[in-house]
C-alpha cells in the first residue's frame, strides 16, 4: 500500500478515486506510569513511555486504515492526515484518514 501526505504520488497516475478511508485506536494511559511521567514533567525531558505508546498507536491506526483501503480495492492512499484527541481524562484517540485511490 502506497501512502502519501500529498494529493499525488510521484511517478504514479491515479486512475480511480475510491473515497475516504480511516483507521483509529483509543489508548488509555497506565496510572503507575502517570506518576513517573508527572515526576519527569517536573524535572523536564522526554516521557519515553508516552512516546512509545503514541508511536505504537499511530502504527496501529495506519494499519487499520490500510486494511480498510485494501478491502475497498485500493492500492494507495493520498492526502494522509493524523488527528489526536482526548476522549476522556486518561485516554486519547489517534485517527488517521486519507483518500483511497487506485494507481498505476
Amino acid at each position: 500500500m502506497l501512502l502519501s501526505t500529498t494529493e499525488t504520488i510521484v511517478g504514479k497516475k491515479i486512475i480511480k478515486h475510491i473515497g475516504l478511508v480511516r483507521g483509529n485506536t483509543i489508548r488509555a494511559r497506565h496510572i503507575g506510569k502517570d506518576i513517573i511521567a508527572g515526576l519527569r514533567n517536573i524535572v523536564g525531558g522526554e516521557i519515553s513511555d508516552y512516546t512509545k505508546l503514541m508511536a505504537e498507536s499511530r502504527e496501529q491506526a495506519l494499519d487499520r486504515m490500510s486494511e480498510h483501503a485494501r478491502q475497498l480495492g485500493s492500492n494507495a492512499i493520498v492526502g494522509v492526515r493524523f488527528s489526536t484527541s482526548m476522549i476522556m481524562q486518561m485516554a486519547s484517540e489517534i485517527l488517521v484518514f486519507g483518500t483511497a485511490v487506485v494507481v498505476e
